[in-house]
């Protein structure tokens, strides 16, 4: 969300300093090998057995509820966030076929193994495979005709970097009447149609095609779904001709005013599902260790420049949105490099500065209220805190029961917003200015909460809104998509 921020000083964050194909690994080994398919049985048997009577490592405490309960996922990707791992306890697993559909080898279609995904402890269940499959499926069947577009594709003779920099122009800014050709003037809430934004709609693009692709291999096990996502990978962050530089130095640019500014960050929230996407890719033997290599080599000298120029420590210390979007992008691409200290720098700013500077006692966030487009504002922020409590929390650090000494917390936040998701006449504030109406969408935040939090309410609200939208605007502020890669055994934990 565009803003103009107050910046205030804060402690620095630590920082961390061709496709060569290989054999495909498939849960314990490659497909290849004539004992290979005993091998697999006798390991899924044995996962299966320990998944079973072992406690998952690294489940969160929900005080004296009993813990939510997902079904099997790939080997590859049993890395929960903050749910326990468990088989489900029935005789017909919620959604879950055979290990691989046709027999101990892959199918000639390339399937490499087809889940369940479902998680225990809600009313009925709650199956996100079912759910998803239908829609997952059908988006990723259309996205597996298309090519990889990159920022290389189009360029803009108003920006002042090269080829392969990222550029956008401020949404908000407009040409002076009293003065046409000089610098542009803020109209906030107000988005400019002759901005360049091609930039933007490229990595728009890259962020609904590679997680919905993963998606559909999680689901499927097919490989022309993960071949096809990374396909899109090696063009954004490792092939020469079309790759993008791991800075936004040009990013939100105003004309007459600045080539580049640190609110443009906010830009790449649109690579938070991609990271997450790459995790999960890892297990699918479409990317190669040079590819993983690269592609991670890539996130870690982003975050390096988030954390070490100018516009990245602006953009970290604003006191909205803004700087909670910051944290979300460092979380999430520390999560897929296996930056340890900045996962935890991430957790203590959340507690120390993000609680307490953003969410008032009441659960509302004063700084998005004051906006033009207050609604939309809050919805964003929201989704974007809880984004960070589902990459961050552990056992021992549990950021969704967190609650600073007067009651402010992220439990807090959600239940403020949550009546005006489920009903938006009730809100109380202004109409936002633009795309109101277009508003609200299947909100992540409301499936996180929900399931960190035991909120069914919360749930039966996520179920009924719409999961996907039309609209540029809100394709833009809607950033997380794929609940498949988030909740049970694809979510990850360091």
């Amino acid at each position: 969300m565009i803003n103009e921020r107050v910046v205030t000083s804060m402690e620095h964050p630590p920082i961390r300093s061709r496709d060569a194909r290989l054999s495909r690994p498939h849960l314990l080994g490659t497909y290849a090998g004539g004992g290979e398919g005993l091998m697999r049985r006798l390991f899924y048997i044995f996962a299966v057995s320990f998944l079973v009577y072992t406690p998952a490592v690294g489940g969160v405490s929900l005080n004296t509820q009993p813990p939510l309960r997902v079904g099997l996922l790939p080997d590859a990707v049993q890395r929960p966030f903050n749910v326990d791992v468990m088989e489900r306890p029935s005789k017909k697993p919620c959604g879950q076929t055979s290990l691989t559909q046709s027999g101990d080898s892959p199918t000639p279609n390339g399937d490499r193994g087809s889940y369940s995904h479902c998680v225990f402890g809600m009313p009925g269940d709650l199956d996100v495979a079912s759910i998803e499959r239908s829609r997952v499926i059908a988006a990723a069947g259309q996205y597996l005709k298309e090519k990889p577009i990159t920022i290389t594709a189009t360029s803009s003779s108003r920006s002042a970097g090269g080829r392969h920099d990222f550029f956008s122009e401020g949404d908000y800014w407009w040409p002076d009447p009293k003065n046409p050709e000089g610098p542009y003037i803020q109209k906030d809430g107000m988005t400019n149609p002759d901005n360049f934004v091609e930039h933007r709609r490229a990595m728009m693009r890259l962020s609904v095609h590679v997680p919905a692709l993963a998606a559909a291999w999680v689901l499927t096990g097919k490989g022309a779904y993960a071949d096809k996502a990374a396909e899109h990978l090696r063009a954004w962050f490792i092939a020469e001709a079309t790759r993008m530089n791991p800075s936004l130095q040009y990013a939100q640019a105003i004309h007459g005013v600045t080539t580049g500014r640190g609110t443009g960050i906010i830009d790449t929230i649109h690579l938070v599902e991609v990271a997450r996407a790459v995790e999960i890719l890892e297990g699918s033997g479409s990317l190669s260790k040079f590819d993983i290599t690269g592609i991670k080599g890539w996130f870690s000298e982003y975050l390096r420049w988030l954390n070490t120029s100018k516009n990245g420590t602006d953009e970290r210390d604003a006191k909205n949105n803004h700087g909670t979007c910051w944290v979300m992008q460092a979380a999430a691409f520390a999560h897929l490099t296996g930056d340890q200290e900045m996962l935890a720098w991430c957790r203590d700013r959340f507690k120390t500065v993000l609680v307490p500077g953003q969410i008032e006692t009441d659960g509302s966030f004063p700084q998005e209220l004051r906006r033009t487009k207050p609604y939309n504002y809050s919805l964003f922020n929201l989704e974007a805190m809880t984004t960070i409590c589902q990459i961050l929390s552990t056992a021992k650090d549990d950021l969704w029961r967190y609650k600073a000494a007067d009651g402010r917390g992220i439990g807090a936040a959600v239940a403020y917003m949550h009546p005006f998701i489920r009903d938006k006449r009730s809100w109380t504030r202004p109409a936002d200015v633009m795309y109101f109406d277009d508003w609200p969408m299947r909100q992540s935040s409301l499936l996180f909460a929900g399931l960190a939090l035991h909120k069914p309410e919360y749930i039966d609200t996520w179920r009924k809104l719409p999961a996907d939208s039309t609209v540029e605007e809100v394709i833009r502020n809607f950033f997380i998509r794929q609940p498949v890669l988030w909740v049970g055994k694809s979510a990850g934990k360091v």
